[in-house]
């Protein structure tokens, strides 16, 4: 019914141009017949004229009445749905499902149909990014498309569900993207849930052309074959149906005869890579190793902590060598990992300051922009100098880019912005007990549905000597993370080198050093931020630079401590 709106205003708009070319029909008989009344038999020609002038407007009218009686139903349905929204729309939007049905609405069926504000809607992009967001959660989480169509996402609020016409929508743009996998995926669930009975303005036929297709892609010759038969009992008529059943047919042969050839049967070879022991597709045997292991520790899986290493992490209070402002107040510091030594600190942002500097934050939210992720994060080197700009250049390249494998928005406070920030900064200072009046400044990031940031280093390696030069404070020695919001499901922060996860908790912190002691790297330091599943995250971190810290943590000559 949603999508129904856009097509009655292209009805509305020809009925309009219809009844404006009958008029002027009409006006044209009478301005080439201007003495009609010297003839009654011409007249009676103007009653019929009329008569069917009047029976195409009363046509017109139930056209317009039965169209309004649809908007207004579609706008009831809307109300009540942004009356639930409005009272929570963090948690609402932290359901995937919601994000994507809002930019969908937004963009498609509404952006059509009203003019103000209309440069404030989403646009395609949007509707993309949030449908390959769900296609992302739905690899990273192993999900099957009925757990994302019915919504059941672990800890959901709103419940929301995908219709067929969502699923067609997702597929479609899987397609568009030459992904035949979640292609297929899709338009089957679509398939699905029309079968089921579910009303559907979509097409059958459209979707059996779209899975069939997929499925040839994939190399599976008799099931697209199948499906195209299917596809023609609907539609004898359909032509590319028509040609696809001949070449499909032809290949099936030819292969079929190279098999008899060779002597063998190398059908399995022309089907799926791999099904795993539900009968889904396993897509892991073409990704790199470090792809394995960050999707399986956003899982909770692959967690390298033993018994052994288990003994070793504690819990403690905290006062940094008696420094006077934990004397008396001393810091909840647990250990997350022992190598690299990541530490979380507990109750060290109150609720009052996450929220000031959210307020702060968000009116300059800006897509974040970062280099190659294999060559490094010269990210910030080049937003110091350019202090409001997200912009950064890709080594490669040389232009500015934005980079589609970190799915945030950022931004950067300076300590004499507000006396919370100054505070903030303060605080890290008094606890890590290095100098952070050379570090960078307090880098806020909020993430989009599915939010992520892939496997990076933190510190400039020696293949990029330059990454940091234009600041004059040296590499980052140390890293410096704020959660600012509990996540529901998902966003988690992962070291694929060394099998460890942190878990978002609002309010903590987690530190751990970049670089050794001797100023040489930590490569086991690589992480990444996990895709939100469910929720809504909020981080803040703070990149501390070598420069000031030369008597607060001593040089070794050990190049590895």
């Amino acid at each position: 019914m949603e999508q129904g709106v856009n097509g009655d205003q292209e009805k509305m708009e020809s009925q309009h141009i219809w009844v404006v070319v009958v008029l002027s029909c009409l006006l044209y008989r009478s301005l080439a017949h201007d003495d009609f009344f010297t003839s009654i038999g011409q007249m009676t020609d103007l009653l019929y004229t009329e008569k069917d002038l009047v029976t195409s407007l009363k046509d017109y009218i139930r056209a317009e009445e039965n169209k309004l009686e649809r908007v207004k139903k579609w706008a009831e349905k809307l109300d009540v749905l942004t009356a639930t929204a409005a009272q929570d729309p963090e948690g609402f939007l932290g359901h995937p499902v919601n994000a994507f049905k809002l930019m969908k609405r937004l963009n498609t069926e509404l952006h059509s149909n009203l003019t103000i504000q209309r440069q404030y809607f989403p646009n395609d992009d949007d509707q993309t990014g949030a449908a390959k967001a769900l296609l992302r959660l739905q690899d990273t989480y192993r999900l099957d498309t009925e757990t994302i169509a019915t919504g059941n996402l672990p800890g959901m609020m709103y419940k929301s569900s995908l219709t067929a016409e969502d699923c067609f929508e997702l597929g479609k743009i899987a397609y568009s993207e030459a992904d035949y996998y979640h292609t297929e995926l899709w338009m089957a669930q679509a398939l699905k849930q029309i079968d089921k009975g579910e009303e559907s303005t979509l097409d059958k036929v459209t979707v059996l052309d779209y899975l069939s297709y997929s499925i040839y892609q994939q190399g599976e010759l008799e099931r697209a074959l199948e499906l195209t038969k299917k596809l023609l009992k609907l539609d004898p008529e359909h032509q590319r149906a028509k040609g696809n059943l001949k070449y499909f047919e032809y290949q099936l042969a030819k292969q079929r005869k190279a098999e008899a050839e060779r002597g063998t049967n190398q059908n399995d070879s022309l089907q799926r890579e791999k099904r795993d022991s539900d009968g889904k597709k396993d897509r892991t045997a073409s990704k790199i190793p470090e792809r394995q292991k960050y999707e399986k520790l956003c899982r909770g899986e692959g967690l390298k902590l033993t018994p052994r290493r288990q003994s070793r992490m504690f819990c403690r209070y905290f006062n940094n060598n008696r420094h006077p402002r934990f004397l008396l107040g001393p810091i909840k510091q647990e250990d997350e990992w022992d190598r690299p030594r990541i530490v979380r600190y507990h109750e060290v942002l109150s609720h009052s300051e996450i929220e000031k500097v959210k307020e702060l934050a968000k009116p300059r939210l800006r897509r974040a922009t970062i280099s190659n992720p294999i060559t490094g994060v010269l990210e910030t080197a080049h937003y110091r100098i350019s202090k409001r700009r997200a912009t950064v250049h890709d080594p490669q390249t040389g232009k500015l880019t934005t980079a589609q494998y970190r799915v945030s928005k950022s931004a950067w406070l300076a300590a004499y912005e507000h006396p919370v920030v100054d505070r903030i900064n303060q605080r890290i200072e008094d606890i890590t007990g290095l100098d952070v009046k050379t570090a960078e400044e307090l880098q806020v990031a909020n993430y989009g549905v599915g939010g992520q940031y892939e496997p990076h280093f933190d510190f400039g390696r020696k293949d990029e000597p330059d990454a940091f030069k234009d600041l004059g404070t040296g590499n980052r020695i140390a890293t410096w993370l704020f959660y600012m919001s509990d996540v529901t499901a998902g966003g988690a922060t992962v070291f694929p080198e060394v099998g460890a996860a942190v878990w978002p908790k609002k309010g903590t912190a987690v530190f751990w050093y970049n670089l050794f002691p001797s100023g040489e790297g930590d490569y086991s330091t690589r992480h990444a931020a996990c895709p939100v599943l469910v929720g809504n995250k909020w981080v803040s971190n703070k990149w501390i630079h070598e420069r000031g810290q030369e008597f607060r943590r001593p040089c070794s000559l050990d190049e590895t401590n």
